[in-house]
């Protein structure tokens, strides 16, 4: 069985990391002008704000990515999360889930927030597994798409 690794950000995948994210965006929703923005700009949006940045790879590929976009000191989005269309189903998504929440555990993070779409049911069950629960979603939230709002306290 091949294994999966993750690894943190590397410039060389930042093609990687828009093109997985726009596919993602463009099967289930559509591509806002701020997606646009934050995806082809990443390592200036996410990375020198403060963020980061995660790469699943399988066999040398990258099958896989995610972000924690800082939101405040000790307070990160989970977003950005994309696998590759061959590859969904396989729990490659879930492992990113839970590196994500291990290094924020690891860096005394205070909570993880996102924002998804309840059309998403796998995505929201996923989420509660690992413990995010519904919080009240601000009126003006940074996704048209966005219907759900979840914490992770760390």
């Amino acid at each position: 069985m091949d294994t999966l690794s993750i690894i943190p950000f590397d410039a060389q995948y930042v093609k990687d990391f828009y093109d997985l994210n726009i596919e993602w965006l463009e099967t289930f929703f559509y591509v806002e002008p701020h997606d646009e923005e934050v995806l082809s700009q990443a390592k200036e949006y996410i990375i020198d704000a403060g963020g980061h940045i995660f790469f699943a790879k399988l066999n040398g590929e990258v099958v896989g990515t995610v972000a924690l976009i800082k939101m405040e000191s000790t307070v990160f989005e989970l977003s950005k999360m994309a696998v590759v269309p061959s590859l969904r189903g396989k729990k490659i998504g879930q492992q990113l889930l839970q590196h994500c929440i291990d290094f924020a555990k690891e860096q005394n993070f205070e909570k993880l927030l996102l924002y998804s779409n309840r059309k998403l049911e796998n995505a929201i069950y996923i989420y509660r597994k690992y413990g995010f629960i519904e919080i009240p979603i601000e009126v003006n939230n940074p996704y048209a798409r966005g219907d759900i709002k979840m914490e992770l306290v760390c």
